[in-house]
């Protein structure tokens, strides 16, 4: 028997199906999943639930970060090959 692949929307949407109060061995019966699986799935939901709440400032200065980090890399790869060129370099 080969094994299902969960995509990590459904895994979400079973293990809510248990956070909102249905019984876990029915949904692991329905899902055919084992118990030790959902509640797996549950913890991992449950420790990175706080994730959810991080601003979306956090990722833009992240974001803004990488791209100036790009931009001075860049810049230190051309006046390298600029005192490559001027023999100063080596």
């Amino acid at each position: 028997m080969a094994l299902r692949k969960w995509t990590p929307e459904q895994k979400a949407q079973i293990v809510l199906e248990g956070l909102r109060g249905r019984s876990v061995t029915e949904i692991c019966t329905e899902h055919a999943i084992t118990q030790n699986m959902y509640y797996r799935w549950r913890d991992q939901l449950l420790e990175k639930a706080h994730e959810v709440f991080i601003s979306d400032k956090n990722t833009r200065r992240t974001a803004k970060l990488e791209r100036e980090n790009t931009r001075l890399k860049g810049l230190v790869g051309e006046l390298t090959l600029e005192l490559k060129k001027s023999d100063l370099f080596e």
